[in-house]
């Protein structure tokens, strides 16, 4: 049996149920995988991320709203691929096989640079496949800011045409200003926000509550333009 608090399920069953569609979100992790990141760091995303979809307030939440869930690996220009495929949440088995399935995958690429835009720009078009889902987030993990490819600005208007939230979680290993640079030009979308981790060793926690935060779209939230990680 799942343990989920009262105040945290509460949160997620008192929201509106009353959709168009049976997928209320499609969510894409976009990991970074660029080469400032070492396997060890590379092992805490996908562990944390792994941890926090277990989470039995995480995992309620995506059955609840019947997410759509895709991970990619992204990295320098023409360098992205999804590595987790789309897999729809019914239910807590569902959340289980793709917890272990992105514990279990392997990086992709080792030694490039930073192309933030094109990341969102391919995570972009993968929407396609799920266009029977309400909310289309984005949701990007890095720890430095663009030096190649589209800037992230340019693929505001797109976008937002297409409904398309991109929030972002701004490792500051080695950039102390990496969360404003998010704020700045990569979030972007109604309730859109950047949180920040100071340290990978931050990164588990910090995904937790982003994920937390995007899939149950509280109230609260969508009130407040940006997140700086105090929460």
């Amino acid at each position: 049996m799942r343990w989920v608090s009262g105040l945290l399920l509460s949160a997620v069953l008192s929201l509106p149920m009353q959709r168009a569609s049976a997928c209320d979100i499609a969510l894409i992790l976009a990991v970074d995988v660029s080469g400032s990141v070492d396997q060890n760091e590379f092992d805490i995303q996908m562990k944390g991320l792994a941890e926090a979809l277990r989470d039995g307030a995480i995992s309620e939440a995506l059955v609840v709203r019947e997410a759509a869930v895709q991970v990619i690996q992204w990295t320098g220009s023409g360098r992205h691929r999804v590595s987790v495929p789309w897999t729809r949440i019914k239910d807590f088995n569902d959340t289980d096989r793709l917890a272990d399935e992105i514990e279990a995958d392997q990086r992709i690429w080792r030694n490039f640079s930073t192309a933030l835009g094109e990341a969102v720009q391919f995570a972009q078009g993968n929407f396609k496949q799920v266009s029977d889902c309400e909310r289309k987030v984005i949701d990007v993990s890095g720890d430095g800011r663009s030096n190649e490819g589209i800037r992230p600005p340019e693929l505001h208007a797109s976008l937002l045409a297409d409904g398309i939230i991109v929030n972002g979680l701004a490792i500051e290993a080695y950039d102390k200003g990496l969360t404003t640079y998010f704020e700045e030009h990569l979030i972007v979308g109604p309730g859109s926000f950047a949180m920040r981790a100071a340290e990978f060793e931050d990164y588990p926690e910090r995904i937790r509550r982003k994920l937390l935060r995007e899939i149950t779209k509280q109230l609260s939230d969508l009130d407040l333009p940006y997140e700086n990680g105090n929460l």
